[in-house]
């Protein structure tokens, strides 16, 4: 395979990383929506729970990704940004996901672009969080930290609004309007984290609402979304 880090534009990895259809995209996700409907939420309840996620889940992953970035650039250890990501993210079961769409993300990535030391030093951690594992291909491909921060933002109101579609009947270009209306607040999370450098400046931003379904998500025999 040809190193395409020498010739692909930043913003069309971006593209990429952001593409629903990428293996690895959130096609066994819905950031937790499956069981906040389960719960009682209502289809006029979708934007809002978008809008919760990026000031909290949303916005711990992109801090700790912002971090890790700054991190792998200075060739730091890499445990305390594990850490402070862990102690905020209380939910065994979204650690969880977290991790496994890590592994998968790794392996893709690793494929797509190899050899480089950013993955392959996230690659010797045994388990690392997404956010750890985006990091490392941001630095591995030169994207900037405001970028990184926007994509996950980006990501996630995308997993929750294509999950959407398929758990309720609904009109595409309304779902379409829900993503276009929530990226003035993408881009402010990015600019929020994009300056920081420590572990502890991750925000703890928690949602004990959305790691209570996550919780009971591990329970439920019969769902569409693995979370």
């Amino acid at each position: 395979m040809t190193d395409s880090r020498r010739t692909i534009h930043r913003d069309l990895v971006l593209m990429l990383l952001a593409d629903a259809r990428l293996p690895v995209a959130g096609h066994t996700q819905s950031a937790t929506l499956e069981p906040a409907l389960r719960a009682g939420l209502g289809p006029a309840d979708v934007p809002g729970f978008v809008a919760t996620r990026l000031r909290t889940v949303t916005r711990v992953e992109a801090a700790t990704a912002v971090v890790a970035l700054h991190h792998l650039r200075r060739g730091l250890d890499l445990s305390a940004v594990e850490a402070a990501w862990s102690a905020r993210t209380t939910s065994p079961a979204m650690r969880a996901t977290s991790r496994s769409q890590a592994r998968a993300l790794l392996r893709l990535v690793s494929r797509l672009w190899p050899g480089t030391e950013a993955l392959r030093a996230v690659s010797s951690s045994t388990t690392p969080c997404r956010a750890v594992v985006l990091a490392a291909t941001a630095a591995s491909l030169d994207l900037e930290a405001t970028a990184l921060a926007r994509l996950i933002g980006y990501d996630d109101v995308q997993t929750v609004c294509s999950a959407a579609l398929k758990l309720l009947p609904l009109d595409p270009a309304d779902v379409t309007g829900w993503v276009a209306s929530a990226l003035p607040a993408v881009d402010a999370l990015a600019d929020e984290v994009a300056h920081l450098t420590r572990p502890d400046d991750v925000p703890a931003s928690g949602a004990p609402q959305i790691e209570a379904w996550a919780q009971a998500h591990v329970h439920t025999t019969r769902r569409l979304f693995s979370a």
